[in-house]
């Protein structure tokens, strides 16, 4: 594998247009992004028409951008206790299906729930009840869903690899599904991975609960916060808790170098850049 083919990218803006997204990726040398396909903080969501598709296919036979990915609604919670805000939840993630399988997109990248007080087993049968419902949706495309690894911050579940395997043993029958590892989050909720030993334990274990089959991506992010804290904060690359030597192993490691990685990090789409072009030289 060569800085070339390698996938690496960033969360990039949709901003009048999901084609810009694309667009700014190719801006800063990214080789796939990660994008909102509606606005992360409304119910209502955006409906393409068929121009914004046409645009959208012309724009990405031009930038090239491969394995791309979308992120759900930040208020989207699959296993929500109260019986309203489920049901908008239910709606609003069927409708970013909808729009991920008419972009054509890989991957839709979702926060699993929060029990918000209540039982935590009861939000995870939730969650795998409330993902069943897609079936027919995900069935008209290719997007495979990825759940994504929490900082466990208030009552979020997903924070444990035995969570993510527990709703994945649920549904894998059924949808595809699949796991985006947060480098951030994972550290936070208490795996280490701020050295090449401390990240061969963690897949290790992760291998053993879940299996490495199912990781298919990564959020890339440093941390504000120390091991363990459960408090999600995200950092540069380098000037967080984790440090360089924990994405060197991602981007050179034979379990990980292949996945596409979305770095998600504060400083924006300068900082990506220089980020990108970093991450690449470890190659």
């Amino acid at each position: 594998m060569t800085s070339e083919n390698i996938l690496i990218g960033a969360h990039t803006s949709a901003a009048g247009g999901v084609h810009r997204a694309l667009l700014e990726g190719k801006q800063i040398g990214a080789t796939t992004i990660q994008f909102f396909t509606s606005n992360q903080k409304q119910w209502k969501g955006r409906q393409f028409t068929s121009d914004d598709l046409a645009i959208w296919q012309r724009t990405l036979q031009e930038t090239g951008l491969q394995h791309l990915m979308s992120h759900d609604s930040y208020l989207i919670n699959l296993g929500c206790p109260n019986a309203e805000n489920l049901e908008k939840s239910r709606k609003a993630f069927q409708e970013e299906v909808i729009r991920c399988v008419q972009l054509g997109v890989n991957y839709l990248n979702f926060h699993p729930g929060a029990s918000l007080g209540e039982d935590v087993q009861k939000c995870l049968d939730c969650i795998i009840e409330s993902l069943l419902l897609i079936k027919p949706l995900v069935e008209q495309g290719k997007t495979r869903l990825l759940l994504e690894a929490t900082a466990g911050q208030g009552s979020s579940v997903g924070h444990r690899f035995e969570q993510l395997a527990y709703i994945i043993q649920g549904v894998q029958d059924h949808i595809p599904i699949g796991v985006c590892i947060d480098t951030c989050h994972i550290f936070v909720a208490g795996y280490d991975i701020r050295t090449a030993e401390a990240w061969d334990q963690t897949l290790k274990e992760f291998d053993k609960v879940v299996g490495l089959s199912h990781l298919y991506a990564f959020h890339v992010n440093d941390s504000m916060k120390d091991l363990g804290s459960r408090v999600d904060r995200h950092a540069e690359l380098g000037e967080g808790k984790i440090g360089w030597s924990s994405f060197q192993f991602l981007m050179t490691d034979p379990r990980t170098r292949h996945l596409p990685k979305y770095l998600e990090t504060p400083g924006g789409p300068a900082f990506w850049e220089k980020e990108i072009q970093k991450l690449k030289g470890f190659v």
